[in-house]
């Protein structure tokens, strides 16, 4: 039975299939427009390092045949045989695009799809239509990406340029239309002979109709909606989903506070923070050092790419995408909301991308008025890559899937539109400014919270206290009690008290407050 995927869904292929013989159709069409549908094999780094895996209608397929151009059937525009345990380790990714051919854009199509078929029998179909585009002349449908085991992404992302244009984003180089002609040089190249034998799973569609002509394959064939069949691997990230915040049975030595959604969670706090982003000298490490490289080791070497390799963009699929501790990056294509960010924060973005005021109303006036810090943000729409950062502070996103949380107002950053959000006030004699603004955020999103240093997260019992300018963050189910106390302070002068306000927190078993190492 098919699983519809929407833009952004994701899912291990062992959850959609047991096979690894798979039939991918692609159906797009629009009125007097022709499309070349292709596939780009990657690297680690999302690039083309071989041109000999860039398949499309002059290169029908791979050295060894692990990727194969069909050709249109089934009421399939183009249709690719792709065998993943015959794919060699290099490659990390395969991208299905299609680019207009000749003038017209993505606006101008109809209902299409990109779909997979295992054994004769649909698995997954991702459908698209030309509302979602603008002035795009080329679309990424969908990707096929290694992250241990092979894994499913219906992408749906637009692309400005041609096929030429997207090429060169992938690393490519186009060719001269006078020396094109000699291309079957490549053949020559060695590699790895083909397969002996197609792998027996493989199986195109049932009951097709004879292949029909590319002419009458321009109109979009009557499309079936299959049930949903609700699965875990549809839902992203492709890992289980962690417990919420504030629900009893938390262990507090595994905090979720600051886990990002991407594959490789960072280190519980409290514990030995990673070495920072791009330490050491790329040219002094040793080959193979992952110390700060997002993608794997940098080439070993001396050279410009070489220096620059550990440094380059991280692109996981992901909405929200750290590129280092204090460097974050949102992708506005994924999800489908917009992002509110303080204004200021951005520091580059890339694609089309409006940025307009978002005022914070009546409360963030308050919170103007009372601390000299309102919360003046920034609405950032449309289809790019916005980057973020403030200070050199470090930044964590923090995954909200139907939970809440409560943070300190001067600490955040960004967050997703989609969540619920409204400014609390707590009123507190010594507290500077006279009252501690947070903002408590509900629902399903991303938050993202900057704080000075790693911070660390501790349990809520009835003797937490926590001072009033370290305090960051705490589960929304938590009770916030005033508390003066005197202490000497390291500045502590003659005739100064020392007196200090800190905030005390109680709550059932599995509430947290996050705490950074910083102090005003």
């Amino acid at each position: 039975m098919a699983r519809e995927f929407q833009r952004g869904h994701k899912a291990k292929i062992s959850d959609l299939t047991p096979g690894t013989d798979l039939y991918v159709g692609v159906q797009i069409a629009g009125p007097g427009l022709t499309f070349d549908i292709s596939c780009f094999g990657l690297d680690a780094n999302e690039q083309l390092s071989d041109d000999r895996y860039f398949i499309f209608f002059n290169q029908p397929k791979s050295p060894e045949e692990s990727i194969q151009l069909l050709g249109a059937q089934a009421g399939d525009n183009e249709s690719f045989r792709v065998t993943l345990d015959r794919i060699p380790a290099n490659i990390h990714k395969l991208s299905f695009t299609a680019t207009v051919d000749g003038a017209g854009q993505m606006s101008q199509i109809g209902p299409g799809y990109i779909r997979i078929v295992a054994g004769g029998e649909e698995v997954v179909r991702y459908a698209f239509t030309g509302s979602e585009f603008t002035t795009e002349r080329a679309v990424m449908l969908g990707d096929f990406y290694r992250k241990d085991v092979w894994r499913f992404a219906a992408v749906g992302q637009g692309f400005d340029g041609g096929l030429d244009a997207l090429l060169k984003n992938f690393g490519g180089e186009v060719a001269e239309e006078e020396p094109a002609a000699p291309q079957p040089q490549a053949a020559a190249l060695p590699f790895a002979p083909p397969a002996q034998a197609a792998a027996p799973s493989f199986g195109a569609p049932a009951a097709q109709a004879p292949a029909p002509t590319p002419q009458q394959q321009m109109r979009a064939a009557p499309t079936i909606a299959a049930p949903m069949a609700p699965h875990a691997g549809m839902v992203p990230p492709p890992a289980p989903a962690p417990a919420p915040y504030g629900q009893p049975g938390q262990p507090p030595q595994q905090p979720q506070f600051g886990q990002i959604p991407g594959p490789q969670p960072p280190a519980p706090y409290g514990q030995q923070a990673p070495a920072p982003y791009g330490q050491q000298p790329p040219g002094m490490q040793p080959p193979g050092t992952p110390q700060g490289v997002p993608q794997g080791a940098p080439q070993a070497g001396a050279g410009l790419q070489a220096a620059l390799q550990p440094y380059k963009e991280t692109a996981t699929g992901q909405r929200w995408t750290p590129q280092n501790q204090q460097l974050m990056r949102v992708d506005l294509t994924m999800g489908g909301t917009p992002v509110l960010a303080r204004q200021g924060s951005m520091v580059m973005y890339q694609g089309k991308v409006d940025f307009g005021y978002k005022g914070a109303g009546f409360a963030g006036r308050i919170v103007g008025n009372s601390t000299g810090q309102e919360m003046q943000l920034m609405r950032c729409t449309g289809r790019g890559q916005v980057f973020l950062a403030e200070d050199g502070s470090h930044l964590h996103a923090i995954e909200l899937q139907g939970d809440g949380i409560c943070v300190s107002a001067e600490n955040v950053l960004a967050f997703d539109e989609s969540l619920q959000y409204e400014v609390r006030r707590i009123d507190g004699h010594g507290i500077p400014g006279g009252a501690l603004f947070t903002m408590q955020f509900q629902g399903t999103g991303t938050v993202v919270v900057k704080t000075h240093g790693v911070p660390v997260v501790l349990p809520v019992t009835p003797t937490t206290f926590a001072d009033c300018n370290a305090v960051v963050a705490w589960s929304s189910a938590s009770q916030v009690i005033i508390s003066s106390q005197v202490r000497l302070r390291r500045n502590a002068y003659p005739g100064h008290s020392g007196e200090t306000v800190n905030l005390q927190f109680r709550g059932a078993p599995g509430n947290f407050i996050v705490v950074q190492p910083y102090e005003v």
